[in-house]
């Protein structure tokens, strides 16, 4: 639990982090002024501020939320790289956009105004940022319910099934038993007329068959009462299944209203909002990927500018489905051949035509490029972390539009386009379909993958397939992406024979921002996220098995801390830039795991490689260099 310190701290970082980001040319005495406000601001009693919205009234959304939409889950989620939720962290955002354009009028006075400016612009995308964070994260609590519902359905369905197994196995003895005493000879049915006062001898016969015949009639007896049982049982399974078909029905539809809600939402934004969007929350990545991130940035943002001084705003998908009856002003897009092209239409600005997408392609591309430099981490879909198919899913819930979790099934129930008629917004699959990103037009793709383990920007690779998300889906199923892949899942490299470089992301030995790895949850220690997703898991089961966490007292180094190690340990340490550690693959442990032959370190042995940690020969007993304590996350030395 944050204290109301600590959350003060928070608002105060972030408020100022964004007034600096927006307005460069601040002093810093200026930016102490800010600060001293924000404390102030902060400090006022919560009945004295005015809730106000700066959208103007035709923007704001007519359609109240369901109250589904405000309800928190109560399950606990798996934690993210901070160990944040998504209601923890778009609590924060919503704070502190509250507070930003307060500050800033009180430091710079004109620099925001009722008509809107670039620091109101900013504000409203901050509040759309969170208000979407907040909607989705009340959609998958409403998921969660709704595969609750699922499975009671299937529970429900199979007791009934069984229960009209029973009911038909328990009428056939009946009916078997009922048949057999109809053919039965008058004799058979009833016994006692055998006994004839001429024949003693024969008494026991009949009273023995008597006997027999009143057992049997008991028995058929007692199986028409099963039966009628097993008729009742099954009746009440059979209610039961209607029960659970109702209950997911209505589930089925609060996930219907959730996305129809988000997807009016998005169709308020302006153009000058999303493309403040895009550029929110990135992170930094090596050089020449930031270069080409910015770009791509920078040419969205161009594209959305040149709609905004147009005054052309983005209809919602549902305009743009019938091309015969388009919104006013809107002609239909066209292909080379001439054929209308679905889910998008054509503006004219000055002589020329430009593509104007849907508000929910818009709202999800902003989105996307708003996460650039985010760790890949498998099994993820945000908002810290991500994998390919999470990344486009997350991207798309934000528009109001639910995608499958993995590129199999987002490929499999989307609908198919040519190559050559890609339009921004479409989910790009790489060959073999075991990748997936947003296209971004010149032959640009943005996703989270493996292959630079983080969000980024890439080229369409040759081969690729797509499919568009704001139109009718398939009657059936596409055909799976066939042919061998060259590359893993997410774009992960395939394994070579023999040691392989573990260089990663393009970055040096020691000089991996801190943003592109992911904390292990002790003091300070990171590692690259698939490590620290494999460490994590196995920190889980050392518990299970000692009771006590994993003891570590290494993991990334730096390179300034290779060079201190360097200094203090020269004959134990790796020359500087050279450490195993540099990469953010590996790690020192302690507890008993540093001693070879504990029973710590035998569970490591036994155990590590399920969680894809070894002991490189060197450091194992006996090895170059015995060092019981240094794991890796594969082979990298």
């Amino acid at each position: 639990m944050v204290s109301a310190r600590e959350a003060q701290a928070l608002r105060e970082a972030l408020a100022l982090r964004q007034l600096a980001a927006a307005r460069p040319d601040l002093t810093p005495a200026q930016l102490a002024a800010a600060r001293t406000a924000l404390a102030a601001k902060a400090s006022t009693p919560s009945g004295a501020r005015r809730s106000t919205d700066p959208r103007p009234a035709a923007k704001r959304p007519t359609t109240k939320r369901p109250a589904a939409r405000r309800r928190r889950p109560t399950a606990q989620g798996s934690a993210d790289r901070t160990g944040s939720r998504w209601s923890t962290r778009l609590g924060v955002v919503a704070l502190s956009t509250l507070l930003f354009p307060a500050v800033v009028t009180v430091v710079l006075p004109g620099a925001t105004t009722p008509s809107g400016g670039p620091l109101d612009v900013t504000a409203l995308a901050l509040t759309a940022r969170s208000s979407l964070l907040e909607a989705a994260d009340g959609y998958r609590s409403l998921e969660e319910r709704a595969e609750l519902r699922r499975a009671q359905l299937e529970e429900a369905r199979v007791a009934a099934e069984a229960a009209r197994a029973q009911v038909e196995a328990d009428q056939s003895v009946v009916a078997a038993g009922a048949a057999e005493l109809y053919r039965a000879a008058p004799a058979v049915r009833h016994p006692i007329l055998g006994l004839d006062a001429g024949h003693p001898a024969r008494t026991s016969d009949v009273l023995f068959s008597a006997a027999v015949g009143e057992r049997d009639r008991r028995a058929l007896d007692g199986a028409v009462v099963r039966a009628e049982r097993t008729r009742a049982a099954y009746a009440v399974a059979q209610t039961q299944v209607t029960v659970a078909e109702e209950a997911l029905a209505a589930a089925e539809a609060e996930l219907a209203v959730a996305l129809s809600t988000m997807r009016e939402e998005v169709a308020g934004l302006t153009p000058e909002v999303t493309a403040r969007l895009a550029g929110l929350g990135s992170v930094p990545a090596a050089a020449e990927q930031q270069d080409r991130n910015q770009r791509a940035v920078a040419r969205w943002q161009a594209y959305l500018t040149q709609l905004a001084d147009a005054g052309i705003e983005f209809p919602p998908a549902s305009a743009l489905a019938d091309p015969g009856n388009l919104p006013s002003g809107l002609s239909s897009a066209l292909d080379s051949a001439g054929a209308p092209i679905p889910g998008v239409a054509w503006a004219v600005i000055g002589s020329s035509p430009v593509t104007v997408l849907p508000s929910e392609t818009v709202a999800a591309v902003s989105n996307a490029l708003s996460q650039l430099g985010r760790p890949f981490v498998p099994g993820t879909a945000g908002p810290e972390t991500y994998d390919c198919a999470g990344f486009t899913a997350s991207s798309w819930l934000l528009a109001g539009y639910a995608l499958p979790g993995t590129p199999q099934e987002q490929w499999a129930t989307g609908a198919a386009v040519p190559m050559e008629s890609l339009q921004v917004g479409d989910l790009v699959f790489s060959p073999g379909g075991q990748d997936v990103g947003l296209y971004l037009g010149d032959g640009d793709v943005v996703g989270a993958s493996a292959g630079t383990f983080q969000v980024s920007v890439r080229s369409v690779a040759a081969g690729s397939a797509a499919v568009r998300v704001p139109v009718a889906a398939p009657a059936a199923p596409n055909e799976p992406l066939l042919g061998t892949s060259p590359t893993g899942p997410c774009g992960a490299e395939l394994p070579a024979p023999g040691v392989t470089s573990p260089r990663w992301g393009g970055y040096d030995n020691g000089k991996i921002p801190t943003d592109a790895l992911c904390r292990l949850g002790v003091h300070r220690h990171a590692l690259r996220c698939d490590a620290a997703a494999g460490y994590l898991a196995m920190d889980a089961a050392y518990r299970a098995a000692f009771g006590t966490p994993l003891c570590i007292t290494d993991s990334y180094r730096s390179l300034a801390g290779q060079v201190t190690a360097f200094h203090l340990k020269p004959a134990l340490a790796a020359v500087p830039g050279t450490s195993n550690h540099g990469w953010a693959l590996a790690v020192d442990l302690c507890g008993g795991i540093n001693v070879a032959g504990s029973a710590q370190w035998r569970w490591m042995t036994a155990n590590a490689g399920r969680f894809g940690f070894v002991q490189p020969a060197w450091a194992a007993p006996g090895g170059e260099k015995p060092e019981p304590w240094h794991w890796e996350f594969g082979f990298i030395s």
